[in-house]
């Protein structure tokens, strides 16, 4: 049975795939990126109307890689921008076309809410080995031509299925947000606030220095959960383009997972039954938030229309503790 909905809303940290603003097959222009935008924020519509208290971060595995070929293409003329600067980038004009429409979105149904966007920069280790193991796909799905010049300057990519080929950037394990006080006061003060876009610019801390980018990549869904654990949300709710996690999945005997404890998300992911595809990272977010909280807390894996009723228990993935 679902846990029912706290008597009040509380915190929720909201996860938004980047293909949801540039799905595959589809060019993606400025003018369909804004489209799918406005098209993809309809459920944080339904929560601020709600009472929920908001932070929205979103992915740009798309966005990013063509950000990598517009450097590559400019070569000759300027000079490139390294990839943690990439992923700033893609933060701020990412976060302007959300924090514009979702505006937009709640002055149309007349809610009253502030929204703004944060740079924020996610800390990870220098050492980190997945620096130097770069397997995060990143991108859109490459020709051969491209595949074919970026292996002859000897740039990771990969195959993912049969004639699919993406890049790969080096991907290291997030451990906190920089500007989570910040944050947490923003939402806490009722504003929904879009933060750690991308998964926000990876750095670490110097010495010396002190904070110092890293070229490389943080999964959206790991910092989400690190996020959540950090302002003490009630909930994180990854919005996907899969409507729940599946035993079996697409096999005639796939069948949706409508619950799962701890101990049984523990037991999947220790199983080869995810596989190494996207939906294995979201769930091993999920059950971390849920690890690290009180005991309340749950996350909730759903398709991006259904983040509502996914809240109500009426569909998705729901995590929790017991």
């Amino acid at each position: 049975m679902q846990s029912p909905l706290p008597p009040r809303p509380g915190t929720i940290v909201v996860a938004l795939g980047g293909n949801a603003v540039a799905p595959p097959g589809e060019r993606p222009t400025i003018a369909n990126q804004f489209r799918h935008t406005r098209a993809s924020l309809v459920p944080i519509v339904d929560l601020a109307r709600e009472g929920w208290r908001i932070a929205l971060v979103h992915g740009n595995g798309p966005q990013v890689g063509d950000e990598l070929a517009r450097n590559e293409i400019a070569a000759d003329q300027v000079e490139a921008l390294p990839l943690g600067v990439l992923v700033a980038a893609t933060a701020g004009w990412m976060g302007y076309m959300i924090q514009q429409s979702l505006q937009n979105a709640l002055a149309r149904t007349g809610v009253e809410r502030q929204v703004v966007t944060l740079i924020t920069q996610t800390l990870c280790e220098a050492n980190d080995p997945n620096l130097r193991n770069p397997t995060k796909p990143i991108g859109h799905a490459l020709d051969p031509v491209r595949v074919a010049r970026l292996q002859a300057r000897g740039m990771p990519v990969k195959e993912e299925q049969p004639g699919r080929w993406r890049r790969l950037a080096p991907s290291p394990r997030p451990s906190a947000v920089v500007e989570r006080e910040m944050i947490r006061h923003l939402v806490a003060a009722g504003h929904i606030v879009v933060a750690c876009g991308g998964g926000g610019p990876p750095v670490y801390d110097d010495p010396l220095l002190r904070l110092e980018g890293l070229d490389a990549v943080a999964d959206k869904d790991r910092v989400a959960a690190i996020l959540g654990r950090e302002i003490a949300a009630d909930v994180l709710l990854i919005l996907t383009n899969v409507d729940a996690v599946y035993h079996a999945y697409g096999t005639p005997a796939q069948k949706a997972i409508r619950r799962l404890t701890l101990a049984q998300a523990d037991h999947l992911l220790a199983g080869k039954e995810l596989g190494t595809g996207s939906m294995r990272p979201k769930v091993e977010a999920a059950a971390d938030f849920v690890r690290s909280g009180r005991g309340e807390q749950r996350a909730i894996i759903a398709e991006l229309a259904a983040g509502l009723p996914a809240l109500r228990g009426e569909a998705g993935t729901t995590i929790e503790r017991n």
